[in-house]
């Protein structure tokens, strides 16, 4: 038995009760739905959604669309007695929505007034698809009609309690910043965000869509729950093209090609604006900070015990540049095993539109489940309180909805936070607060000889480069002081290459890289950095006493 989407019952419930009316439906909208059919449930669109599931019981029901104008997609007769010809003239306006949403507000007013002389009224519902196409947030572009468009849009539900009169209006709009604020800020229309598919709505999805694809889906034939859970944060059109495409190919799924196949769905779906990763590192491959790897898997191991009010909303990893920030960030999403998101070009020069892409990207992450949100150069991606010259506002906007998405103690266990900065002073201070950032750790680079020949020793033992712990002895004069791992890692390559272009002995090569070393920043940046760092550590065991003590003697603490 198919059961109702929570937003869906929820529409039921408030136009039941009489709380609301007109319903403006955003985000997820272009997917496919499920619809009861029979014991097998099948595939439709939204509009057929609202038309078979929500809306069977009103015998008027009317939709426009920008380029379509208006349709009567139920009770043309009863219409068509509105006025001679009204089927007519109510499809001859697809250019012009003024004029057909005046049509729409004047059928709606025309029912009522049916019902206010007692004479039988039918049941109305109007549907405007792409609304923010009819009535967009475009405050910079000043149109009368466009006001008028906004303003009758508004009407409907703040005029009078639309389900009175057993009458009920959707606007459907990819996302809520995208619509007219007038329109979308009415406090009398119930917003209500489609999300993603979650896993037990794609497995109802999978068993409808088995008997169409049996091969695609033949490895999976008693166990639709994997496949279903694999494929979260897919839309259910993303994964009926998926099962189209392997049926016709004759390539049945396999369990290996769940996540490099969700990886596309994902991404594609997504538009490009995240990179969606499923890291193959751990925390076994960070080289050293054995006190802060402790604390990451105390934390992961909660993680599986599901005790989710024991860890923290997000991590803060800071430091000098180069220091592994977005490394250990990896080997940390590795090691929980869940997928890792980061954040690409979520930003744009049109109106609403970096909201909109943001709505977007929040709408995936809560379809994912668990997963891991890397924000990297977050000083700059997360925007700032106050706008800066010339953005319109953008930038305040963005860094109020990340705010209010970070802070959401609904997403405490299911989306975890990890920012990375070498400038942490930059981040606004209320993203770094607890209750958002709970766990602030500092990475420094190394600050004695021993520790900066384990570094290169570990870095070149990837490459196949054996280099033995007595020739410490050797190297120790040479191991620059301060050494990130950045910069170990390219004096790894360095010697690598050497080793392959003159056959010599990795030492002898390690050595002529050490002699021609120079540091990529200058030690008042990296001392500058290490000391942003440690103030923002939240334990005092994240910071070794050899880096206070080296602070200190600089008279940076």
């Amino acid at each position: 038995m198919t059961v109702l989407p929570s937003w869906a019952q929820e529409v039921i419930a408030r136009y039941e009760s009489g709380t609301a009316g007109c319903f403006i439906l955003h985000g997820n909208i272009n997917d496919q739905f499920l619809l009861p059919d029979g014991e097998e449930p099948r595939l439709g669109r939204l509009n057929d959604f609202l038309l078979e599931v929500l809306l069977p019981q009103f015998e008027v029901v009317i939709s426009y669309e920008l380029g379509l104008g208006l349709k009567v997609e139920r009770g043309r007769e009863i219409v068509g007695e509105w006025v001679q010809g009204a089927d007519d003239r109510l499809r001859s306006s697809p250019t012009d929505p003024l004029r057909a949403i005046r049509d729409l507000t004047n059928y709606l007013i025309y029912c009522r007034n049916l019902r206010a002389i007692n004479r039988e009224a039918p049941r109305v519902a109007v549907i405007v698809r792409q609304a923010h196409l009819v009535a967009p947030n475009n405050p910079t572009a000043f149109s009368n009609n466009l006001s008028a468009i906004a303003s009758l849009l508004r009407s409907w539900a703040a005029d009078a309690r639309l389900n009175e009169h057993n009458q009920a209006a959707f606007l459907l709009s990819d996302h809520i910043n995208n619509l007219h604020p007038l329109v979308a800020g009415n406090p009398r229309s119930s917003v209500q965000q489609i999300p993603l598919p979650g896993d037990e709505e794609l497995e109802q999805a999978i068993v409808g869509l088995q008997s169409r694809f049996p091969v695609a889906l033949e490895k999976f034939r008693d166990n639709l729950v994997l496949p279903a859970r694999r494929l979260s944060g897919a839309s259910l059109s993303a994964v009926e093209g998926l099962l189209q495409r392997r049926n016709h190919e004759k390539r049945p799924l396999d369990v290996d090609d769940l996540g490099e196949l969700k990886k596309a769905l994902v991404e594609k779906d997504c538009e490009g604006l995240i990179e969606f990763v499923e890291p193959d590192r751990s925390l076994e491959q960070v080289i050293g900070l054995d006190s802060v790897k402790e604390r990451l898997r105390q934390d992961l191991a909660l993680w599986r015990k599901d005790e989710l009010q024991a860890l923290p909303m997000g991590y803060l990893f800071c430091g000098p540049v180069g220091t592994g920030k977005t490394y250990l960030a990896e080997c940390l999403a590795g090691e929980a095993g869940v997928p890792v998101v980061t954040l690409r070009n979520f930003r744009d020069r049109w109106v609403g539109s970096t909201e909109a892409n943001l709505e977007k990207i929040f709408a995936l992450l809560h379809a994912l489940g668990r997963c891991i949100v890397f924000v990297d150069e977050a000083d700059q991606a997360l925007g700032q309180r106050e706008s800066a010259s010339g953005d319109s506002g953008v930038s305040s906007r963005v860094y109020s909805m990340i705010a209010r998405e970070m802070s959401d103690p609904d997403n405490r266990g299911h989306l975890l936070w990890v920012l990375a900065s070498s400038r942490p002073d930059l981040i606004e201070v209320d993203l770094k607060r607890p209750g958002r950032i709970d766990v602030k750790v500092p990475l420094f680079p190394t600050t004695t000889p021993a520790e900066g020949f384990a570094l290169l020793r570990g870095l070149s033992k990837k490459r196949g480069l054996t280099i033995a712990k007595e020739a410490f002895e050797k190297l120790k004069d040479r191991v620059p002081d301060l050494l990130t791992p950045g910069a170990a890692e390219a004096l790894a390559v360095k010697c690598f290459r050497l080793v392959k272009i003159e056959e010599i002995d990795a030492v002898e090569a390690l050595c002529r890289c050490l002699d021609d070393y120079l540091p990529p920043i200058t030690l008042k940046i990296l001392r500058h950095q290490m000391r942003l760092a440690a103030e923002e550590a939240t334990e005092a065991s994240f910071v070794p006493e050899r880096i206070r003590s080296r602070l200190e003697e600089a008279g940076d603490v």
